[in-house]
């Protein structure tokens, strides 16, 4: 019977081949909602932007150990937007904005529409110098559940 120390002895590692030699990524993370990749990896833009993402379409209190976590948008969804409510979800956009060191936002304008709430965040993502519109909209078709 081998020893435990002989076993690790016979384990050889590959290390992948980068075909990308001149491409330095400052960011690594996974996503199993991402269509374009093939091993779930996000890299650099794509993965500030799903963290984003993620932020926004939990709702605050779901997160385990982190209640303040997440965004309130979804619990005042068929609040009236009165003027009051609306500085409140802009507090809260850009409390969530502010999270994340990798972003700054340049302008956040929420709208009502249909049977919802728009949200346009003009977004500079500071490592790269690079900015992008994102617009996300929140109501029952997105995933929110009724209680």
């Amino acid at each position: 019977m081998s020893s435990p120390a002989s076993l690790y002895e016979k384990i050889t590692l590959r290390t992948a081949q980068n075909t990308d030699q001149n491409v330095t990524r400052m960011y690594k993370g996974f996503s199993t909602l991402s269509p374009d990749s093939e091993n779930f990896a996000l890299y650099d833009f794509q993965l500030i932007k799903q963290d984003i993402l993620n932020h926004f379409y939990t709702r605050q209190g779901e997160r385990l150990m982190q209640p303040l976590f997440g965004t309130l948008i979804w619990d005042l969804l068929f609040e009236p937007l009165t003027e009051q409510l609306k500085n409140l979800m802009l507090q809260n956009v850009q409390e969530i904005l502010n999270y994340d060191p990798r972003v700054r936002a340049e302008q956040v304008i929420i709208t009502p529409y249909e049977s919802g709430i728009q949200l346009e965040c003009k977004l500079t993502y500071v490592p790269y110098n690079l900015s992008q519109t994102l617009q996300l909209r929140f109501d029952q078709a997105n995933g929110l559940l009724t209680k």
